[in-house]
């Protein structure tokens, strides 16, 4: 398994996938628990994943499935990480349609999720 560490920039609008993500954004994508939550889930998806299953199962990790506790999570992935991730270019996301498509430039995140213990869950 090879990491590149070569720099790019990705935008939301641009949904760029043949380059790679820097170790640096990469890390950056990391340095949340809910997010590297989220990038797990992800990475496991096949097409595009309605928001509210995204924080469905996040609320579960979290250990407190309440709705309120779905409706933080669900900020959160609105105004903090879904817009995070599309701007690194790892995912695409419609906040009209309540939908999150992984890109491909996900899967160069895998192998730091392994690291990190979560490629199992």
């Amino acid at each position: 398994m090879q990491i590149t560490m070569t720099k790019t920039q990705h935008t939301a609008n641009e949904g760029s996938t043949d380059s790679d993500l820097s170790v640096t954004t990469i890390f950056e994508l990391l340095t949340s628990e809910r997010r590297r939550r989220a990038l797990q889930y992800l990475t496991q998806a096949v097409g595009a994943v309605p928001i509210s299953d995204l924080a469905d199962q996040l609320t579960l990790w979290e250990g407190e499935h309440t709705r309120e506790q779905y409706e933080r999570v669900c900020t959160s992935l609105f105004h903090v990480h879904l817009p995070k991730m599309a701007d690194a270019g790892v995912v695409q996301y419609d906040p009209a349609c309540e939908t999150v498509h992984p890109q491909e430039a996900i899967e160069q995140i895998t192998p730091y999720l392994e690291l990190a213990g979560l490629s199992d869950r």
